[in-house]
């Protein structure tokens, strides 16, 4: 009798590894060890050397991490050695304004006391997390080191890597996390779409004389948003969206002139402001990948969507990527289904690309909203901003939105529990 095995049932070929990861940021590595953790063979191929940004330097870079994308830090064993470096985010404000004039006079206020969690988020810097992610993969995940992802070969049973230094591995699936110009997604022929916002992204970090209060302000401005976002003891994070040529201009200031420039953005609120780390930049743009999966290919983080700053949700987006993958692999994986297969894949692509779509849209509507200098349109988003924050039960829905806690149905991963 002629016994087969059904289809999309794992097959016999042994492979190097059941994953390999191409990059090795931030989500690479988060999606290696929740699957490591579920007793998969993975492995992350990193371009940067092994010591890369795992320094203790201070530099300003930090992340505003939603209060789900904690919890699966947690339940991925590394909350309890972050937690002392994390600035909690107690309150948001966000208004509309210009340089020089101040606030406007409607805006919204979240306070994180109207929700049951009591936490909207944290801010916690690059490197922390960065390194906590790295020193977890140690002994669980092969992390290769200083050499990229060149070519892909897919077969009917497994995907053929090659690797820089010539090497070839073979895994059950290959999963993009190299970022918004991802080679993997190229190579398997997944077109993007999205467009130039003709602005840059300033970021760094300033001491100021006055507390915080772990409150983190928005200030909508025609040229771009002003994200004020607080670190721990008197110091806060800024990400400033200019227009491109503005931008350029601010760049090539000493620090003393960007200074200047900065403060009639700012304000006085905290007191006087100083800069306390190097300056960095990055264009903006909106990039989204028409599909997530390919034959034995999944994408995730900015390989998979590209978005505008606002609310600092790109990590987070990634970070639901993760849990939605994570999960999806290794529940197919205790099924005994091959987790390549377009069946398998095609259940996380239908789970996360509406969610990451609307967000990636609805944040570039509010950029093109607020950056311009339209009278009509400032009366409407004052009005607009006003309601909102009048409505009790529409305010904690942004809230709990921006805390990622909206989700239907909930990654196992950001609730805090394993997999």
């Amino acid at each position: 009798m002629d016994i087969r095995r059904p289809r999309g049932i794992v097959q016999a070929m042994k492979t190097d590894f059941d994953i390999l990861v191409a990059g090795g940021g931030l989500n690479g590595p988060a999606l290696a060890l929740a699957l490591a953790d579920a007793g998969l063979r993975v492995a992350v191929v990193d371009t940067r050397p092994a010591d890369a940004r795992a320094g203790d330097g201070f530099d300003g870079r930090a992340y505003a991490l939603a209060l789900a994308s904690q919890r699966l830090l947690s339940a991925l064993g590394l909350w309890g050695g972050l937690a002392a470096h994390a600035q909690p985010i107690l309150e948001v404000e966000a208004t509309q304004g210009a340089p020089g004039d101040g606030p406007g006079p409607f805006g919204l206020h979240f306070d994180s006391a109207e929700i049951e969690e009591g936490r909207l988020g944290y801010l916690l810097e690059d490197r922390f997390l960065y390194r906590a992610l790295l020193a977890a993969m140690q002994g669980k995940v092969t992390h290769l080191s200083g050499v990229s992802v060149t070519g892909q070969q897919v077969g009917p049973a497994h995907v053929t890597a090659s690797l820089s230094d010539g090497r070839k591995i073979t895994a059950r699936l290959l999963v993009g996390a190299d970022g918004r110009g991802s080679g993997v997604a190229q190579r398997a022929g997944i077109a993007r779409i999205g467009h130039d916002y003709g602005q840059i992204a300033l970021v760094a970090a300033v001491d100021h004389d006055l507390p915080h209060q772990g409150v983190a302000h928005q200030y909508f401005m025609p040229s771009g948003p002003l994200a004020i976002l607080p670190l721990p003891g008197n110091r806060s994070s800024i990400v400033w969206s200019e227009d491109a040529a503005s931008a350029r201009a601010i760049l090539a200031l000493d620090d003393a002139a960007f200074l200047e420039v900065l403060r009639p953005r700012f304000g006085d609120f905290l007191g006087p402001i100083r800069l306390a780390g190097p300056r960095f930049s990055y264009p903006l743009n909106l990039t989204l990948a028409q599909r997530y999966v390919a034959p034995r290919i999944a994408l995730i983080g900015d390989a998979a969507h590209g978005v505008h700053p606002i609310a600092g949700q790109g990590l987070n987006l990634g970070l639901r990527d993760v849990a939605a993958l994570a999960e999806v692999i290794v529940t197919a994986r205790r099924r005994g289904e091959d987790i390549g297969t377009e069946a398998v894949l095609t259940r996380y692509q239908e789970w996360r690309r509406p969610d990451a779509t609307w967000l990636a849209y609805g944040m570039d509507g509010v950029n093109a909203l607020f950056s311009n200098r339209n009278p009509l349109l400032r009366a409407a988003r004052e009005l607009g901003m006003g309601m909102v924050d009048a409505i009790p039960g529409l305010r904690r829905g942004f809230m709990r939105q921006a805390a990622g806690l909206r989700l239907d149905p909930m990654p196992r991963l950001l609730t805090g529990q394993k997999l």
